[in-house]
């Protein structure tokens, strides 16, 4: 009996011992399936470097942030298809500056190992240092990856100038006279006055004038007393001076009225009124009651300021967005939130050479006569560009030599493409090469996925290198 409980304790701590080997083989098995607790654990990655992990807690050796606990079952890559890694040493100062040994980086500290995945399949990508990457849903919102849909949108250029209100020339009229003269009355007495349309403004007294207007009553009885002549010349030189005279009158500037008021009743006016051609305001008087005027003389200055310019100074390189029957706004720092309508009337032909702009005259209508010449005023130009392939000025990287922009052509991969930029707008770039509509373009957290991208074209670039060449045929290794 003794012997038969000794050989039965020597088989059981065989078997226990069999078991125990059995497991731990098949533990360390590549193939051997893992628990659901152990695919399960917890792992800690930094939330700025996110090729950072860990299985416990710590800080991330790149930038001395804690390490945010996260599922392992949400690793970079499946883990039912684990991808290969590589060792490699990155500086802690510069994450692009990277090595296959280790070593110290540009600015003399030490560079800090990490395991990276190796794509054997190669770049993918067409642009030069970048490499297609490929990122799960957990890591794409762990960096905060924005996408945008690349379409046609409509183009209007905005060009913001500085301008000043100026009345309109066109409307703007000088009274004067044709006579020598006096002034015997001034109607108008100041500066700012609104005038009517046929209103009047003084009273001249003219001695040449009042000449005028005897000959004009003589020719008239000397044309009532040859009517009855039976000589036919006599007859008709009688109308002729009564032409003649009546012509003289109209070159002074009398009016129809005038010349038909004194014929009918046969007094001469001794002073002639002068009155308003346009209705406006008087902004100049260069004459006062009873100062001598003559012939030519600017008396009085009439602006109709029912519609005003704005002239507005835009710089050259802005001249081909600039058009005459384009819209524009006008504001007032004086009249906060008016907004003026108005439209491009001319373009001058000159150059400043001093501040390299050009000056664009605007019309605005001006009803209530808010605007007043000389005002300063903010004026912006809408220039209408049509449609036009945009992608959001976030999804642009500009290296200085070339634009980059990153592609999702399937769900979780990223193919950076570089772009032809045409026209730059406030918030959007014209895409003339590089990317199609329909497409979907990273519009955050570009600068991350490029930093990633150029690691894995360098490791890429390392593990091709480190391959060994193949020896040519009939040689012996």
């Amino acid at each position: 009996m003794k012997k038969t409980l000794i050989a039965l304790a020597v088989i059981a701590g065989l078997a226990g011992a069999a078991a125990i080997g059995w497991h731990a083989a098949v533990s360390r098995h590549p193939d051997a399936p893992r628990s659901s607790a152990s695919a399960l654990a917890t792992l800690y990655r930094c939330s700025m470097h996110p090729q950072v992990v860990s299985d416990a807690p710590g800080s991330c050796p790149i930038c001395g942030m804690d390490l945010v606990p996260t599922s392992a079952d949400h690793r970079p890559e499946s883990a039912a298809a684990p991808s290969k890694t590589k060792t490699v040493w990155r500086s802690t100062m510069n994450p692009n500056e990277i090595s296959d040994r280790p070593g110290k980086d540009s600015m003399g500290m030490e560079m800090v190992a990490e395991e990276v995945p190796v794509d054997s399949g190669g770049t993918g990508s067409s642009v030069s240092g970048l490499a297609r990457i490929r990122m799960n849903a957990q890591k794409r919102q762990l960096i905060g990856v924005r996408t945008a849909l690349v379409k046609k949108q409509a183009f209007t250029r905005t060009l913001r100038a500085f301008g000043r209100v100026a009345a309109d020339e066109t409307r703007l009229r000088q009274v004067t006279t044709k006579i020598d003269g006096y002034v015997e009355r001034l109607y108008a007495n100041a500066v700012g006055e609104v005038v009517r349309k046929g209103q009047p403004l003084l009273e001249i007294y003219s001695p040449e004038l009042l000449a005028s207007q005897n000959e004009y009553l003589i020719a008239l009885a000397a044309r009532q007393r040859s009517a009855g002549s039976s000589i036919a010349s006599v007859a008709g030189f009688g109308d002729e001076l009564v032409l003649s005279s009546r012509r003289r009158l109209q070159l002074f500037d009398v009016s129809e009225a005038q010349i038909d008021r004194l014929e009918r009743t046969g007094t001469p006016e001794r002073v002639v009124t002068v009155y308003a051609p346009i209705g406006g305001v008087i902004t100049a008087r260069n004459v006062a009651r009873g100062q001598k005027i003559e012939s030519g003389m600017a008396l009085l200055e009439v602006v109709d300021l029912s519609r005003v310019w704005a002239i507005a100074s835009v710089y050259e390189y802005e001249l081909p967005f600039v058009q005459v029957g384009q819209a524009a706004t006008m504001t007032l720092s004086y009249v906060p939130g008016k907004t003026f309508e108005g439209k491009v009337s001319f373009v001058y032909p000159t150059l400043d050479p001093q501040t390299r702009t050009v000056q664009v005259r605007v019309e605005f209508t001006n009803p209530d006569f808010e605007l007043k010449p000389d005002m300063f005023a903010d004026v912006v130009l809408h220039a209408d560009l049509g449609e036009r392939l945009a992608v959001p000025d976030t999804a642009v990287l500009d290296t200085g030599t070339r634009s980059i922009a990153f592609v999702e052509t399937e769900a979780g991969v990223f193919e950076p493409r570089e772009l032809k930029i045409g026209l730059r707008l406030e918030h959007e770039y014209e895409v003339l090469e590089g990317i199609s509509d329909g497409e979907t373009v990273v519009v955050s957290a570009n600068f991350l996925l490029d930093s990633e991208s150029r690691l894995k074209a360098a490791l890429a670039g390392m593990s091709s290198a480190s391959e060994p060449t193949p020896a040519p045929a009939g040689h012996a290794h």
